[in-house]
């Protein structure tokens, strides 16, 4: 299960910008994660709270963000969803992607923090 070792280094992410500010305390950390980052976002939500037990973030929420798969579409010149995840094809035209823009995101885009 590699989604606990992603928490682990969240955590560290999380405690050095807490270190960054004055230990501020962390209540949330928001994560984006696409569905081709290979992550089952359960897991992870699981393995969270396994290692966060008797630390400090043991009442630190995980929030996550699904983001959607967006390709480019030489066809259409244009960023277009995909029909399917397993058939990357533009959803407008049907012509094969050239490139994917987003959907294997795995990052922490904020943190809720206050001070004790």
């Amino acid at each position: 299960m590699h989604e606990l070792s992603i928490a682990l280094s969240i955590m560290d992410i999380a405690t050095e910008e807490s270190k960054q500010r004055d230990d501020a305390h962390i209540e949330a950390i928001h994560l984006k994660i696409g569905p081709l980052a290979g992550i089952v976002n359960e897991a992870l939500t699981s393995a969270f709270q396994l290692a966060a037990e008797g630390t400090i973030f043991a009442d630190c929420r995980l929030v996550i963000e699904e983001i959607p798969v967006v390709a480019f579409c030489p066809a259409c010149n244009a960023e277009c969803a995909v029909s399917s995840l397993q058939w990357f094809h533009c959803s407008e035209c049907g012509a094969p992607v050239s490139e994917i823009l987003h959907g294997k995101e795995l990052l922490v885009s904020a943190m809720e923090l206050s001070q004790w």
